[in-house]
Formats: C-alpha cells, sequence, structure tokens
C-alpha cells in the first residue's frame, strides 16, 4: 500500500524573521544587529506581532523575487532532507561549512565570545545581522505539542531556514583549512543536542560558556527591569519567558512560578538547562571547550581566537562587575545548585569548573 502525505508553505509556512532577512537582503536594507550589545541593563520589549505584521507586508515581493525563492526553495529542501533523514543533503553543505557554536545559559559571555570570534575572522560584528549571529533563531525548546504546534517540526524548519541563510550570507567568504567558518551563538541548542550535533556536522566546535548562578540571577533581573520590589519572578524578557517556559515543563504549576521567588524561580531554570545540556547530547561531543565566566579567561579566549585566524585585532576588554555580595542570604542556595550540577556532570564524565565558578564572577 503505497501512502502520499503532502505538506505545503500553507501547513508549514516561513518563519517571519527569514522572510524579513530576506526582504533586507534583496532591497539592501539595514540589517537588525543590536545582539552585539550586552553592556546596557534594558529591557529588551517584545515585537513578535510587528514581525508577523511586516512580514505579512513583504512576502509577496520576497517570493516574487529571485533570491527570495532560491533561498526559500533551499530551506524546505533541508527541512526535508532533515524530516526524512537525507543524509546526503546535509553531507554537502558539511563538505563547505564548519560551525563554531557557542552554547551557555544567558548572562553567561557567550555573546562577547560571539562578537570577538567575528572580528577574529574579519567580520564587523555590528554588522552582523542578529538573526544569524544571537540565540533568538533557529527555536529549539524542551519537547511541546498541542494544536497547531510540534515543537519538534518547529525547530526542524527554523533550523533549515537558518542553514539557508547562512549559506546565502557566507557562501562568499574564503574558505580556512578548506572550510567557510561559521560563528553561531545558540543557547537553545542545549534543549535538543543530538539533533544539533547532527545538523552542525561531526567536525562542528563547541564553546560551553558556564557561570556561577547567583552571579547569573543578579545580571538576568538587571537586564529585565531590575528586581520587583516584592522579590517575585515575574515575566518581563525574553530570558524569563525562557526560565518560566522551564520551570513549568520541569513540572512546576504556572500559578506556584507566579508565587516563587525570583532566586528560587532562577535556579530552578538554571539546575534544568544545565541538566539539558549535558543530557540531551551536546556535552558529548568531540570538539568542545567550557570556558568558566571571568574577565581574564574570556579575554584570553578572545585571543586564542585572533592567534588562530591569523588576525591583529586588540582583543575588546570585557566588563565584569562582582555581584556575589549583593545578596548574601541567597548565596546558600545559588551554591548548592552549583554543586548540584557540577555532580552531575562529574557522574556523567563530564569536566565541570566547579572551583573558577566558585570565584562568583
Amino acid at each position: 500500500m503505497g501512502v502520499d502525505i503532502k505538506l505545503s508553505d500553507r501547513d508549514l509556512p516561513a518563519s517571519p524573521v527569514f522572510i524579513d532577512f530576506l526582504h533586507r537582503r534583496i532591497t539592501g536594507g539595514n540589517n537588525e544587529a543590536s545582539w552585539h550589545d550586552q553592556v546596557s541593563e534594558e529591557l529588551v520589549p517584545g515585537n513578535f506581532e510587528k514581525r508577523i505584521e511586516h512580514a505579512r507586508g513583504v512576502a509577496e515581493s520576497v517570493i516574487a523575487h529571485p533570491l527570495g525563492q532560491k533561498v526559500i526553495l533551499r530551506s524546505y529542501e533541508l527541512f526535508t532532507a532533515m524530516l526524512t533523514g537525507n543524509e546526503a543533503k546535509l553531507k554537502s553543505f558539511h563538505d563547505r561549512f564548519r560551525f563554531i557554536v557557542v552554547v551557555g545559559c544567558p548572562r553567561h559571555g557567550g555573546t562577547y565570545l560571539t562578537k570577538q570570534l567575528f572580528r577574529a575572522l574579519g567580520h564587523q560584528a555590528e554588522t552582523i545581522p542578529n538573526v544569524i549571529a544571537h540565540d533568538g533563531f533557529p527555536d529549539s525548546s524542551p519537547f511541546f505539542f498541542a494544536e497547531g504546534i510540534n515543537s519538534s517540526i518547529h525547530t526542524m524548519l527554523q533550523t533549515a531556514e537558518y542553514l539557508a541563510m547562512a549559506e546565502e550570507y557566507f557562501g562568499d567568504r574564503k574558505p580556512i583549512d578548506g572550510k567557510i567558518i561559521v560563528p553561531k551563538k545558540a543557547t537553545k541548542a542545549a534543549y535538543n543536542g543530538a539533533f544539533f550535533r547532527t545538523v552542525f556536522g561531526a567536525d562542528a566546535e563547541y564553546i560551553v560558556t558556564l557561570r556561577h548562578p547567583l552571579a547569573a540571577c543578579i545580571s538576568t533581573y538587571e537586564k529585565s527591569g531590575g528586581l520587583p520590589e516584592d522579590g517575585l519572578f515575574r515575566n518581563r524578557s525574553n530570558i524569563e519567558e525562557w526560565a518560566r517556559r522551564d520551570l513549568m515543563v520541569s513540572g512546576i504549576p504556572e500559578a506556584e512560578v507566579d508565587r516563587m521567588q525570583y532566586i528560587d524561580a532562577y535556579l530552578g531554570y538554571w539546575r534544568y538547562y544545565h541538566r539539558q545540556l549535558a543530557d540531551t547530547g551536546l556535552a558529548t561531543v568531540k570538539n568542545l571547550q567550557c570556558v568558566p565566566y571571568g574577565r581574564e579567561r574570556l579575554m584570553d579566549m578572545a585571543g586564542q581566537f585572533n592567534r588562530r585566524f591569523r588576525i591583529s585585532n586588540v582583543v575588546e576588554d570585557f566588563q565584569v562587575k562582582q555581584k556575589g555580595d549583593r545578596h548574601p542570604d541567597w548565596m546558600p542556595r545559588a551554591d548548592a545548585a552549583l554543586h548540584q550540577i557540577g555532580a552531575m556532570w562529574t557522574a556523567q564524565g563530564l569536566k565541570f569548573p566547579r572551583i573558577e565558578l566558585t570565584e562568583g564572577w
């Protein structure tokens, strides 16, 4: 018995940010490239509805353009390859590109390293589009299934779109040791490690950033509008939205999440993220290096990028502030989370720089 399964772009529409990228590429418009600014502590407003509205307005012109047609068709070709296990389609991609992927919880230093990596490869980091450089895209999350949503398919489609965009954006770059180097900050890769390990290829390199959870918690609430007066968790930023989702996925009822102390909610998120990082297959890749948070360590890694790619850039300063003394009553809970994850990683044969992280940066 033969069965034909037909899906169209109506069933699996292109992502708004994908359409926006192509529109800017076609028209020569300026890219959204704010990803590299991680110093200013300000709330980033959500603009999802505006993105959808904009994509609808320009979609027809993008689809009518030869470049738009080519890249969109390429994304669906790659998506089909992932969906059906067509390794040959991915192999041709891996033969041409080598990915260097920066993974880590938000506010753990990954953006700085990603920017320095772009600079070491001769890019002007300030002009690299958000969707190409940073961790909002492709989307990846713990598995979720609801009316009209299958998170695994959603991740596959957006990843295929990202690969098609990367091919278009980096395709004319000069190869290094036989391949074009593509940097990518991919915080969300932790949730589906084996999938991204396959998609990015066997010779992809991974840099995992780690930080003491108390310092990361403080940095997160600073980036999200400050610690709420009542000390309770709030959902005001992308990071807090991810944290809230992960807490609920880990079994905490929604109403209870909204009543949690900020530090307890953050630590629940931090533990869950690092368990996912270890459990889903990313932490066991061959080419992986863990970098503990701290000025000297991150700047040293940036210097290694410059030496490796033979560029004479001056390494940009990495600004750090000691935060561990801000909430002394939170420290025992944060240290407990740190030791818990350290023990779990060690039990799985993974290196965890517990001593460096206890410095509390």
